[in-house]
């Protein structure tokens, strides 16, 4: 199996310095950024299997360098920063992030949180490439499309920064126009693991998912309540 590659966004040289030994132990490959230019070079030039981002950065801050990553790829996304603001936290999943770890912090988790995100993003990806494999590349719907070789989510031309899991929740529902799914069946499908009653966390994210793409959320145009079930995509492909 290729070595996979972490891209560690973080001014702090130190810091920097520490994970990439801790990483590297691991069979990690390391490439470094201290700001938002460099890191989004090399995401087009390295193409990361995953990014550790540092909130507070000279110039472009984390939270401005995910959204626009978010546009090129849904790899997943852990976020590192010195403030425990719940407010921070809401925002970094809402642009896009998939984990958020406050410093200080101990090496070891951060490394721990990086295999465990990798090996659902693996799993997901194999799933839902045998499960649900697209018949074509793009998905389209009037007012949404979806690009599942750039990850490219856009509502009415624009792009839309979604989290890994909302991407993936998105894919299975929209490859599949009016099948119904069960909260139980997209939990462990998308998160792998059995669902144990276990239904706040889909609604969560189908509700963070709604305010990304639906026009208006009281008319669902694209993602449909089936109640005392659970959700099903509507409307026609173009």
């Amino acid at each position: 199996m290729p070595r996979e590659t972490v891209m560690l966004v973080e001014d702090d040289r130190d810091i920097r310095e520490i994970l990439q030994l801790y990483l590297e132990k691991e069979s990690f490959t390391v490439i470094q950024a201290e700001d938002g230019p460099t890191a989004l070079r090399l995401v087009e030039e390295y193409k990361p299997d995953i990014i550790i981002l540092d909130v507070v950065l000279p110039g472009m801050d984390g939270f401005e360098i995910c959204r626009l990553i978010r546009q090129k790829t849904m790899v997943p996304i852990l976020f590192l920063s010195s403030k425990e603001d719940e407010i921070d936290k809401i925002l970094g999943h809402k642009i896009g992030g998939d984990d958020y770890i406050t410093k200080p912090f101990s090496p070891a988790l951060v490394t721990a949180k990086i295999q465990a995100h990798l090996r659902r993003h693996r799993t997901i990806e194999n799933q839902i490439s045998v499960v649900h494999k697209p018949v074509k590349r793009m998905i389209e719907f009037p007012g949404l499309s979806i690009d599942k070789e750039s990850y490219v989510v856009k509502v009415n031309g624009e792009t839309v920064a979604l989290s890994t899991k909302e991407y993936r929740l998105l894919c299975v529902l929209a490859e599949h126009p009016n099948r119904v799914y069960s909260v139980k069946d997209l939990f462990e499908l998308i998160w792998e693991e059995e669902s144990l009653g276990d239904h706040r966390t889909v609604m969560v994210h189908i509700s963070n998912l709604r305010k990304k793409i639906e026009p208006r959320l009281e008319t669902p145009k694209y993602i449909s309540t089936v109640r005392g079930i659970g959700y099903k995509f509507i409307g026609s492909q173009e």
